[in-house]
Parts: structure tokens; sequence; C-alpha cells
């Protein structure tokens, strides 16, 4: 296709989806603001990640069309049905890493391709390689701080290689100067810490709220012998590695080891006993390479949640669907459900899955 490119722009109503709209538009690209509807409270407020308000404005600062795509009943199968479900089953999710792949990139080029647009883009702080093997991955940002490459890593060759991300290069100070200078509205917005869908109270009320059936009850704190500490107030209201908010005193910091639908007991232990020198990873997605073979391994920097300095470790392929993990120095509290994600020597993303529970 000759002439101006044109490429699709999610929208999000914040700062970093702006400034890459309004850079785009600089390079000469012909930019469409999408806003993806994911999800709406039953008060009528609508996500943190789906400002549509703020998103139509932007579009409006910058002269480019915009529209809003509802993606509610996709959001509702990808995301936050599944995040329930992590959840009572002792699970830690993560549904930004879900929502990337199967609501953002899906829906974005799904619009691209209706309006006859090459690429898509968004704000995300990561920058889009091609191997020498001609793969495509994402490879951590100059900005480290605020690099997203980990909830990227389930993004297919297709997705990457029709994405743009003007980012890779600036700061959150330089985005939010770009954005003083071009007079948009968003210049100084917060940035949302918080699960997107979870508008008040904690990740427990919306559970509370949305669960088909009743939730696991209270149960007992065990320790590692299975000798009766305490009571807790039911397994959605804990994670692997938390200490704090356990409402019980033990004489010693203690931490959740493991929790344990099946009996419905959250085991305690103390800080030595959530260092893992090995962990399993399911659910596996490459990016710079195809795959890992049976028997294989291959070096790598892993993080084992989205603020974790990557820890230096040997990956090891043990059946079809799983990969060994073993790190040179054990690592505190790797939380079933969460995403393990690989990196190369160059920070680059080699792949990634999700964390198992303890055999």
């Amino acid at each position: 296709m000759g002439g101006i490119s044109r490429v699709v722009v999610g929208l999000s109503g914040g700062v970093d989806s702006a400034v890459a709209a309004y850079l785009l538009k600089k390079q000469g690209y012909q930019v469409i603001g999408v806003t993806l509807r994911t999800w709406q409270a039953e008060s009528g407020a609508y996500s943190r990640c789906c400002d549509i308000s703020d998103a139509r404005r932007t579009a409006m600062q910058l002269d480019i069309p915009f529209y809003n795509v509802n993606s509610l009943p996709e959001f509702k199968e990808h995301v936050t049905e599944p995040f329930v479900k992590a959840y009572l089953s002792g699970l830690t999710p993560n549904p930004c890493v879900a929502c990337n792949k199967h609501i953002k990139w899906e829906r974005l080029l799904s619009f691209a391709d209706e309006i006859n647009a090459e690429y898509v883009a968004t704000g995300h702080y990561a920058r889009i390689v091609r191997t020498e093997s001609g793969r495509y991955t994402v490879k951590q940002a100059a900005y480290a701080a605020k690099d997203q490459t980990y909830m990227l890593y389930q993004l297919s060759q297709e997705q990457l290689s029709r994405t743009l991300m003007p980012l890779a290069d600036l700061t959150k100070e330089e985005v939010r100067e770009i954005a003083k200078k071009a007079g948009l509205y968003v210049a100084d917005k917060q940035d949302s810490q918080e699960i997107c869908f979870v508008l008040d109270g904690g990740y427990a009320d919306y559970i509370d709220a949305h669960v088909e059936g009743k939730l696991p009850p209270p149960g007992d704190f065990v320790d590692e012998e299975g000798k009766v500490l305490g009571k807790h107030k039911g397994i959605i209201h804990y994670t692997v590695g938390q200490r704090k908010g356990l409402g019980i005193a033990l004489g010693y910091p203690a931490y959740v080891k493991r929790i344990d639908p099946e009996n419905n007991t959250v085991v305690l232990g103390n800080e030595d006993s959530v260092m893992k020198s090995r962990i399993l990873v399911r659910d596996l997605d490459f990016m710079s390479i195809e795959g890992i073979e049976k028997g294989e391994k291959i070096k790598a920097f892993v993080k084992i949640r989205y603020h974790h300095a990557a820890s230096d470790a040997y990956l090891e392929r043990i059946d079809d669907n799983t990969i060994s993990v073993a790190f040179d120095k054990p690592v505190k509290a790797p939380a079933p459900g969460q995403s393990a994600v690989f990196y190369d020597s160059e920070k680059r993303v080699i792949g990634g899955g999700i964390i198992q529970p303890d055999i």
C-alpha cells in the first residue's frame, strides 16, 4: 500500500497513549484514535483503562478521528471471569497480561483491518525489535523504571509485526513535558496503579460481588506440618508471599507459603520457607525464539513479578507444556498464577509462562 500509513492508536485516556498519538501524527502517520470499552460497573463507571471522555478530548485536541469500540463480552470472557476463577483456585492472576493479548491487540488489530490501517500503536514503555532469526520480540525500554515488557510476553509474531511503540526512548518526565508543550489536557493526569476494573474496595470485594455461588468460607492457618495456628478469612484474601494483613501473631514474621483450596487452608512459614530455587512454568509463549527442545537448557534472566529485578536462571524443557526454571540464587515468594518472563542478555523477551503451585 502506498502513500501515508494509517495507524490505530489505543487511547486509554491517559498521558502515555495521548503522547504516542501526538508523536505518530508528527511523524506523518494518519492517526485514528480508538478506546476499547472493556468494563463497566453497575454504577455506570468505566474501568480505569478506558476513560472514554478523556480519550475523546485528546482526539479532539489532536484533531484525529475517534471511535470507542465495545469489548465488554471479550473482557468478561478473557479477563474478569478467569480472574475470579483463579483466586477461587488459590492462584494470584495478572489480568493485564491476558488483557493485552486477548483484548487490546486483538480488538485494535480487528478494527485496523476494518479501516485498512497497517499498524496499531500503544503508549507502552517497550521497544519492538527483530532478532537475527527474523522473529519479533520486545526489548526493555530505555526508561527501566517504567518498562512494561513483562506485561507483553504473550503477544504473537503477527501482533508484534504490526505494532508501533513510540515511547521506547522516553522517560515519564519527558512524556509529560511533551504533553505540556503540546497543550494536552491529560499532561498532569496521574497513572492508575490498581487493577483497572476494581474501582472501590479491594479485589476480594470485587470477587465477592461477581462470584457465581458461594465464596470459600473461613478456614485454618496451618504450619508446614499441618498444625493449626489460627483462622483465616477465606483463601481469596491471601497470596503467596503475603506478610501484612494476616491478623495472626506467631512471635516471628509469618509469610503465606502455600494456599490449599482443596483443604481450605493457608500454610504459613518464616521468610526462609518462601525462598525458592526452582519453579515450574506452564502455558508457555515464546517470542524471540520458537521454543526450547525437551532436555535443552538455556541461560536466561527471569522476572517472577512485574516489579521484580530479573534473576539469573537456567530454563529446561520438562514436557510439552512445562519448563523448569532453576535460579542461581533463591527468589522470594514466586506466586502461582503470576507470570514468569524470560529475558536474554540484551534484555529482550525470550518468552514466558504461568508459575505453577508447589507439587
